[in-house]
C-alpha cells in the first residue's frame, strides 16, 4: 500500500499494480485523503493511473501502524468538500485583502 503525494497537493493512497521508469503509477483501490482542519475523508477513486510528472513523493505505508493522529475526525464526502469550499473562500479573501492593503508600506 502507497501514499502518492501530488504536484497539486493531492495524496492518493493505494495498493500498487503497476509503474515504470517514468514514475508513471497505477494504484488499486485509490483513494484521495482530503484534510480540512481537523476534518478528514477518503474520497474512492478505484483503479487511477497516475502521469510520472505529476509525483512529488511515493511512500509505503506501514499496515501495522495507526495512519492517523487521534484528532483528526472522519466526516462524509459532502461535509469534506463544504470544508474544503470554505478553506477555499477564506484564502481567497485573505489573498484580496492583502493585494487592497499593498499601498500601506508597514515594512
Amino acid at each position: 500500500k502507497l501514499l502518492v503525494l501530488l504536484r497539486d497537493g493531492r495524496k492518493l493512497m493505494g495498493t500498487l499494480c503497476s509503474f515504470d521508469q517514468f514514475a508513471n503509477a497505477v494504484l488499486e483501490g485509490a483513494c484521495e485523503r482530503v484534510i480540512v482542519g481537523d476534518l478528514y475523508c477518503d474520497i474512492p477513486l478505484g483503479l487511477y493511473v497516475i502521469r510520472g510528472e505529476n509525483v512529488v513523493l511515493i511512500g509505503e505505508l506501514d499496515l501495522e501502524r495507526d495512519e492517523l493522529p487521534p484528532h483528526l475526525t472522519h466526516v462524509s464526502v459532502a461535509e469534506i468538500k463544504r470544508a474544503q469550499k470554505a478553506e477555499r473562500e477564506a484564502s481567497d479573501l485573505k489573498g484580496s485583502m492583502r493585494k487592497r492593503m499593498e499601498f500601506l508600506d508597514l515594512d
